[in-house]
């Protein structure tokens, strides 16, 4: 039996993407029981066009049964917190992250739910992407292009080490996101440090298992109002990053880990001893990070140290954080 699938749909002023991206919820193979569409204070009437698209859908295709409501935020919440709210209101099994800005294919709710049907261990489970212009022409690639998604990287995921993967980095965009609302038991609340789709995907792969597949399963567009996007770095731009300013970069990063390590420690049995220590260790690598001196000469010989003991590997980009934290700017 399929489970009930819910879609926390957020938007902020999306009234020129919002009409496509509810059309393509509605013509879903396997329809969602809901949609749960939290706004963050829009003034441009995209709550209207929502409901205006799905009730024209619903003319078009009778026996759609898709309920939607509609949470009104005023002030804005922002991007994690909107995003806390729209899954907390859900009541599907199954909840699907959806921005308001791009257009799902047709299989994509289907395509995930039989996984969750298949596998009972699985939490959550998220997807490539294809990367699109404002008018929904194909940039040439893919979202694990840009994000230059290494195959180990899938590999680990897939042998069910994720909580190795996201140590490293996260890789889990929330609009290519299902997950299983057990995993909000858990996760709540969001920490407002964090965005939704790391923290779901770090927590999700320290309790339970998380799982992707590598099909494009989204038009996910790209354009100025992004909120959160996905460019694949030029090698000018990769140096500019080298050389650019350190700000509160590790500082943010070691604060995140902290409290990532809070909530672990706070679930009990159902955290891996092994998962601490490597959260722990991780946390230590970047405190040690956070804490290098403005001078570069002075660097040199901890961060040379630093690389010998494996741990720019073990949670991060390797050699290039090495070369960041070499040559960054204070």
């Amino acid at each position: 039996m399929t489970s009930s699938l819910s879609v926390a749909l957020c938007t902020h002023n999306g009234a020129q993407f919002i009409g496509e991206q509810v059309r393509s919820i509605c013509l879903q193979s396997l329809p969602p029981t809901e949609i749960v569409l939290s706004d963050d204070a829009s003034t441009d009437g995209c709550v209207a066009i929502a409901e205006a698209t799905l009730e024209a859908c619903r003319s078009e295709r009778p026996g759609l049964a898709i309920e939607l409501r509609v949470i009104r935020n005023v002030p804005a919440l922002r991007v994690t917190k909107n995003f806390e709210q729209a899954v907390r209101a859900c009541s599907g099994e199954l909840i699907a992250l959806s921005d308001q800005d791009d257009v799902w294919h047709p299989e994509r709710l289907a395509r995930m739910a039989a996984r969750f049907e298949q596998r009972p261990d699985l939490l959550l489970l998220h997807t490539d992407a294809r990367l699109v212009d404002s008018a929904l022409k194909d940039l040439g690639q893919s979202l694990f292009h840009a994000l230059e998604v290494k195959p180990f990287e899938l590999a680990w995921i897939h042998e069910g080490r994720a909580f190795d993967v996201f140590l490293r980095r996260n890789l889990v965009t929330g609009a290519t996101t299902l997950f299983r609302r057990s995993l909000l038991e858990q996760a709540l609340d969001f920490p407002k440090e964090w965005l939704h789709d790391e923290w779901l995907g770090i927590v999700a792969s320290a309790i339970g298992r998380v799982d992707v597949l590598e099909d494009e399963l989204i038009e996910y567009r790209q354009h100025e109002s992004n909120q959160i996007g996905a460019r694949r770095d030029t090698f000018l731009g990769k140096v500019r990053k080298a050389l650019a300013s350190r700000g509160t970069t590790h500082q943010d990063r070691a604060r995140k880990a902290e409290l990532l390590l809070e909530r672990l420690r706070s679930l009990g049995d159902r955290v891996a001893p092994a998962t601490i220590q490597k959260l722990s260790e991780k946390l230590e690598h970047q405190r040690f990070r956070a804490a290098l001196p403005p001078s570069r000469l002075a660097r040199c010989v901890p961060v040379l140290r630093e690389a010998m003991t494996g741990r720019y590997e073990k949670f991060g980009r390797g050699t290039r954080g090495v070369v960041r934290d070499l040559f960054e700017s204070v």
